[in-house]
């Protein structure tokens, strides 16, 4: 299964569109205009609720993003100081992150296993992200990953 998230080409924020394999628009992704760091919220097409947020924490020595689903914290993803590959520290379902050198591409695993994938398209004219994964439950919370490493990637 694929999602597809596409960043909105005029936009004074991080604000995404979420299409599934089909092409059905399924997320909108907003990002809070006058806020102290990113707060990004995501919103089910369909119902228009908010299904998850990503939220910047600033007592931290590098970038920090808690994960919100339902008003509760589900984890957290914060970028670490390497040289050569991106690395993630994350506190999130037991998964682990890895990058390629580029930081266009990302492994999720859990146990030695991958549990889904991450790719940065290069040939658009804004930020577009493929996300592959295999079970359904992994949708969500995958997506919100792949925001909260883009607002890691955007934070210096």
């Amino acid at each position: 299964m694929y999602l597809y998230i596409k960043q909105r080409f005029f936009s004074w924020t991080d604000s995404y569109d979420v299409y599934d394999e089909s092409g059905e628009a399924r997320y909108e992704v907003a990002a809070e205009l006058l806020a102290l760091g990113h707060q990004i919220h995501v919103y089910d097409k369909r119902s228009g609720q908010e299904v998850g947020s990503i939220h910047q924490k600033f007592l931290a020595f590098l970038p920090r993003f808690e994960i919100v689903v339902d008003g509760r914290s589900q984890g957290w993803v914060s970028k670490e100081f390497t040289f050569l590959r991106p690395r993630y520290r994350v506190d999130y379902h037991g998964w682990d992150v890895e990058g390629d050198f580029l930081g266009w591409d990302y492994r999720v695993t859990c146990g030695g296993g991958e549990v889904m994938s991450i790719s940065k398209e290069i040939f658009n004219f804004t930020d577009t992200y493929v996300l592959r994964y295999d079970n359904p439950e992994y949708e969500m919370p995958g997506l919100l990953l792949v925001l909260a490493i883009d607002a890691a990637n955007c934070s210096k």
